[in-house]
């Protein structure tokens, strides 16, 4: 799978656990290290770790699994990374105090929402 293709479909296994504020920002000008950051909220630990699991569980089913991940003892940043894709499910004050989307303001930043 392309990773565009894989952020978009990460993205929309977000939707289906309610997710909120998600962005796909293409950081593939920017760096090498990786071609795209998806950024959600998630209103509590609980969510937070919902989220990861279904991103987690559905991505195997696709033959997609993270090189690495961290995150899941505090539950308020979980990170996910598919080497091309990394994933960040914050709550929101931890995504206001990281403020990940002003640290890479120049890349190419999509707003994903529900259908």
């Amino acid at each position: 799978m392309k990773s565009k293709d894989l952020a978009f479909y990460i993205s929309d296994l977000i939707l289906q656990k309610k997710g909120t504020d998600i962005l796909l920002l293409d950081i593939r000008k920017q760096t090498s290290m990786t071609d795209f950051f998806v950024i959600c909220n998630a209103s509590s630990d609980v969510q937070v770790r919902a989220i990861a699991d279904h991103i987690l569980a559905e991505t195997k089913k696709s033959g997609q699994k993270p090189w690495h991940n961290e995150g899941y003892k505090n539950l308020s940043w979980v990170l996910l990374d598919f080497v091309d894709v990394v994933v960040h499910i914050f709550l929101p004050e931890t995504r206001k105090f990281y403020n990940l989307e002003g640290l890479w303001g120049d890349a190419d930043i999509t707003k994903i929402k529900d259908k």
